[in-house]
């Protein structure tokens, strides 16, 4: 097993303290996820571990012979070749004996027979045996397997790499560090310009990957499916919590509550005592007060209170203003036929038919190139489609999130664009309003064309809101987000009372936000009902049924279909924490969160793999805590939703 040790490490960058006195373990085995804002000091961290960067103190341990991948999210590559030699390049010590094989061969093919020749074979089958353990007989599957999943076709193979955009450019190095076949990987946001199959496609090759892995990455979804622990780096320390992104949220807004309400009883308590201690000091009580004045000074030295309230991030506050007018519940707000849209010889779609109604949720998702944004434009009027006819309801005010960020002016201020939209504000309110999407003091006179990705999506979410819209169509809302803006978005979004239509890569979001997806591909374009996990459920159970054996029916003479009534559906047992107080749950799933990362990092520890049966112990161990501390939380859940 190999491990990253990192003991003590201090960076500062300028005058800010990005990360101070970070201490943590990485065993391969595991997956973990890298969180934090934008600007925390998550690429930072990597590049440390990388060996690009030095820390001001402390120490980077690796175990011996640990080869580690890092895939920065600027990776460098070379443009004097084509896609698939600048791919190949990674093979370079399995091509070098392919080339000795084929020059061993040639010399072979001439020599007479004798010792010389015997000499030949004899290196022959040298070098044949060291090309076939580096798996000289399949890198050439391998690598059509790896760009095929990340989406490339055999015709991009003789691209030269001059040609490619910077996405595919980020996907080709992406190929290249997975070819490499690394013990641990270090993905600095792997998922940025992989469309939803090749991202579904990496999940499960990191999922499979039997060595380790550190991933920054805004994909909550991915998280979810393939981190054993999250990392998050807050105010330049770092959180651990097991489990994946789900868990981590949930376990971080329990620890906020905790900490809320110990902060509020300990302000009672002190304040308690000090008013105690002003109204007796001079009385006949006033031994008593000077005692508990002495004490009360020494537990505050001894750090025992919580005197800060605990906050989160500044987040964005997103909240869509009352709707000026409503559509009727039932009526169809959009409708679509007989559609159909070519572009550059190649069919995106045809005979598209749906309709949208009142405040449904609909998700269009796919790969690259199917024309989701084509459909987007073309219902809204933008686009001219070659055939069919669309129609929104007469009553649709429609808020239209773009990906480009054209509708901007780069010239003006963000309160010159807030008064595009609503140019009866006044400059303070204008202001005003500004400062709940985080742009607060002088940020509202920044130009548009100052401001970052995340900064100017944010300028056209306040466009949209200011318009009051009861439809809303959002082309990839969540780019350049990040994941707290993302949830704030969310949250937003799950208020709004009025339609939805989005085009999204986010599966987190799909899965939060829609009832109903749009899957567009080359060949077809299909309906599912539901959210994305609902959608992959259905094509992994057909696919199942597809390929499942048929077993032959036994005729018993008996109807082949029978009413039958459902058994009754088992009463939950009682959980053995529910005599628990609130207060000692939370320290019970505390203790138990602080065990189970304990039992993880032993893991990490070659010696634990040499005694078979503490190996054993330690895994039943581990298995009893995830258990004692899944329960300790649904009772958690249950007590707070009875409060």
């Amino acid at each position: 097993m190999g491990l990253i040790r990192l003991q003590g490490i201090n960076k500062q960058l300028g005058e800010k303290v990005v990360l101070d006195n970070v201490t943590l373990d990485f065993h391969t085995g595991e997956k973990v996820g890298l969180v934090g804002a934008n600007g925390t000091g998550k690429t930072t961290l990597f590049r440390i571990m990388a060996g690009d960067l030095t820390p001001d103190t402390g120490t980077v341990t690796l175990s011996k012979g640990l080869d580690i991948g890092y895939l920065p999210q600027e990776p460098v590559i070379t443009e004097g070749q084509t896609l698939h030699d600048e791919v190949l390049s990674v093979f370079e010590e399995v091509l070098d004996l392919e080339k000795k094989l084929h020059a061993i061969s040639e010399q072979m093919s001439v020599q007479p027979p004798g010792p010389e020749l015997d000499e030949l074979m004899t290196q022959y089958d040298r070098v044949n045996a060291r090309f076939e353990a580096a798996g000289g007989y399949s890198f050439e599957q391998r690598l059509s397997e790896i760009l095929g999943g990340l989406g490339f076709t055999t015709t991009d193979y003789s691209l030269p790499m001059s040609a490619l955009s910077g996405g595919q450019k980020c996907r080709a190095a992406l190929a290249k560090l997975l070819l490499q076949e690394s013990q641990f990987l270090l993905l600095d946001e792997p998922t940025n310009h992989l469309d939803i199959d090749a991202v579904r496609w990496l999940e499960k090759f990191l999922a499979g990957h039997h060595g380790g892995a550190v991933i920054i990455s805004h994909d909550r979804y991915l998280l979810d499916r393939v981190a054993d622990r999250i990392v998050e780096i807050e105010k330049a320390h770092v959180h651990a919590t097991p489990g994946n992104y789900t868990n981590y949220v949930k376990t971080k807004e329990r620890r906020r509550l905790t900490q809320e309400r110990q902060f509020e009883k300990d302000q009672t308590f002190i304040q308690k005592e000090r008013t105690f201690i002003e109204k007796h000091i001079a009385s006949q009580r006033g031994k008593e007060a000077k005692g508990r004045l002495t004490r009360l000074e020494r537990r505050l030295k001894a750090g025992e209170f919580t005197l800060d309230k605990p906050s989160g991030h500044r987040k964005v506050t997103i909240t869509f203003d009352e709707q000026e007018q409503t559509i009727q519940r039932g009526v169809d707000v959009l409708d679509v036929r007989e559609l159909a849209k070519r572009y550059d010889g190649k069919t995106l779609f045809s005979d598209l038919f749906f309709t949208v109604p009142t405040e449904q949720r609909l998700g269009i998702t796919g790969p690259n190139g199917t024309g989701k944004t084509t459909l987007l434009k073309i219902v809204l009027g933008h686009l001219a489609p070659d055939t069919g006819t669309y129609a929104f309801t007469a009553k649709a005010k429609v808020g239209y999130f773009a990906q480009e960020t054209t509708e901007l002016n780069p010239d003006h201020t963000i309160i010159d664009e807030i008064r595009t939209v609503r140019p009866d504000m006044l400059e303070a309110q204008a202001r005003s309003f500004a400062a709940r999407f985080l742009f607060r003091d002088e940020d509202p006179f920044k130009r548009i064309g100052q401001l970052s990705g995340g900064e100017q999506s944010r300028v056209r979410l306040m466009k949209i809101i200011l318009q009051t819209p009861n439809v809303l169509v959002l082309d990839e809302p969540t780019n350049h987000l990040d994941i707290p803006s993302r949830e704030v978005l969310e949250e937003a979004l799950l208020q709004f009372s009025g339609t939805i239509i989005a085009v999204s890569h986010d599966r987190y979001f799909l899965d939060r936000i829609c009832n109903r997806l749009l899957v567009m591909r080359e060949d077809c374009q299909t309906f599912y009902n539901g959210n994305y996990t609902a959608y992959i459920e259905q094509i992994e159970r057909e696919r199942t049924e597809a390929e499942a054996p048929v077993t032959p029916q036994r005729n018993t003479g008996r109807p082949a279909h029978r009413d039958t009534a459902l058994p009754a559906k088992p009463k939950k047992p009682s959980s053995r924490f529910a005599r628990f107080s609130l207060e000692e749950l939370e320290a019970f799933i505390m203790n138990h969160e602080t065990r189970l990362l304990e039992l993880q990092e032993r893991f990490g520890d070659p010696k634990v793999y040499q005694d078979a049966s503490n190996l054993a112990r330690l895994r039943e161990e581990l298995e009893t805590v995830k258990s004692e501390l899944t329960e300790a939380e649904e009772e958690w859940h249950e007590w707070v939703d009875r409060s």
